[in-house]
């Protein structure tokens, strides 16, 4: 059986980029790939994949800024020079074996979820997701393992309910009710981690919800019911594409150490 490791790749560059103290410069940015570099063999070593799909944001609008145009607009652009320093980053990667994917008008989370569901889908054995972000712990419910490269932790759905008072497959649902402030999610007014976790796990899903909650006689049962259309939307814009064509093969993405 094989392995597949899926490696966000922006977000260890830009967490590696935004935690040095410099300000944004060629040499900042040199660095911080040279390290961002050192992340990905490190990553490679410890879990020694057969298969290996490294995800970068192709940039620009996406399917989500088609369906709401406010979308992220409160993110800060990636730098200049951190930008411009991508495509030789994308080359050393390829000199060691991994190839960089990225696909116009989707986003990374959206080229690693289609990838680790056929992946799993086609049982081709254990899947393994690095990672930081949260959308993508979503993709635990279907057999995926998350890695913390920086915290050095495995995330399973025993540590997606004690981090989020939530099973991994109720994740988008919770994000959805109380909205993302740094994607510009929405969400629901005045709905945060933990009412939003009561909800789902006193209702069930978020159908459920409305259902169940959104009929109450109470503050609470009146936004639901008022901001209705945000919510659904909000559910849209939290739930990973997986229907993407990745323009890849395994064969592209087989890895030798």
């Amino acid at each position: 059986m094989g392995k597949l490791l899926a490696i966000d790749g922006l977000n260890i560059v830009r967490r590696v980029y935004e935690a040095s103290p410099e300000p944004d410069s060629d040499l900042k940015a040199g660095i911080a790939l040279r390290h961002a570099f050192s992340s990905f063999r490190n990553l490679l070593e410890a879990h020694q994949p057969t298969h290996v799909l490294a995800a970068f944001d192709y940039g620009g609008p996406t399917w989500r800024h088609a369906l709401y145009p406010r979308y992220r607009e409160h993110r800060a652009p990636m730098p200049s020079y951190l930008r411009d320093a991508l495509p030789e980053f994308h080359q050393s990667l390829a000199r060691v074996g991994v190839r960089a994917v990225t696909v116009p008008q989707v986003e990374a989370d959206d080229v690693i979820g289609t990838g680790v569901l056929r992946w799993l889908a086609e049982g081709r054995g254990e899947a393994v997701v690095a990672t930081t972000d949260k959308d993508l712990h979503a993709l635990i419910a279907h057999g995926a393992l998350v890695w913390d490269h920086f915290k050095g932790e495995w995330h399973d759905d025993a540590w997606v309910r004690q981090r989020f008072g939530v099973a991994s497959e109720r994740l988008h649902d919770l994000l959805a009710l109380m909205g993302d402030a740094t994607d510009g999610v929405p969400g629901v007014s005045k709905v945060g981690m933990k009412t939003a976790a009561r909800l789902l796990n006193a209702y069930g899903d978020l159908d459920a919800v409305m259902a169940g909650a959104g009929i109450l006689k109470t503050p609470l049962g009146e936004r639901l019911r008022a901001e209705r259309e945000i919510l659904y939307l909000s559910r849209q814009l939290v739930e990973l594409k997986t229907d993407v064509r990745l323009g890849v093969t395994w064969n592209m993405l087989a890895y030798e150490a």
